[in-house]
């Protein structure tokens, strides 16, 4: 069975892809919030206490539980050259057995979006999942109307399998997906990405 390491982190070119800690709280809460009209459309309503010192302490607290436990990857995206948070990637919902596979999530700020900083780090999270993680299959999920996300996907080899209607809660609403997956031996294309 793959054990996660206490101290995950993974290093591409401009990023170090690494789990939340106590010290970026102010930073990810003024990107979260100078990006609220920017991520809003696309992610689930925002508690009350979302952008808050204990809300975020949960979060770092639940993140590394999350990698002992290897139910969840999440890591942040720190900018190298400002060691500013940029964004962040997940790996949830981590299954093991016969199915080898887990759900990609991301965001990435408002100031950093279209730089090709989050296809840096889904080249990163995919060589980790199918090479140090030994998973087979990843899958993603996106709106339809989100061009940006869906094509970064593509880019990175995820391949589009179909649509869930009402698939997840969407800024208040209850919103179908187009789901995508990328499978380590795929014979439907590219295989090679995220495995040099």
């Amino acid at each position: 069975m793959f054990l996660f390491k206490r101290k995950v982190q993974l290093d591409t070119e401009r990023l170090i892809l690494r789990p939340p800690a106590h010290t970026d709280f102010r930073n990810w809460a003024e990107l979260r919030l100078q990006s609220r009209e920017f991520l809003s459309p696309w992610e689930p309503t925002w508690s009350t206490d979302h952008l808050t010192r204990k809300s975020f302490a949960n979060r770092v607290y639940w993140a590394q539980r999350s990698i002992n436990m290897e139910t969840e990857l999440p890591l942040f995206l720190i900018e190298r050259k400002s060691n500013a948070v940029v964004g962040a990637i997940t790996l949830s919902n981590i299954r093991r057995g016969p199915s080898q596979a887990a759900s990609l999530g991301y965001w990435i700020g408002q100031p950093y979006a279209r730089l090709g900083y989050m296809s840096e780090a889904i080249q990163a999270i995919i060589h980790h999942a199918f090479v140090k993680m030994d998973l087979s299959r990843l899958e993603a999920g996106c709106l339809p109307e989100n061009v940006p996300s869906r094509g970064t996907l593509e880019k990175n080899g995820f391949k589009y399998e179909g649509v869930a209607q009402a698939y997840l809660q969407i800024n208040g609403r209850w919103r179908t997906h187009v789901l995508y997956a990328l499978l380590r031996a795929d014979r439907r294309g590219r295989t090679n990405i995220g495995l040099h």
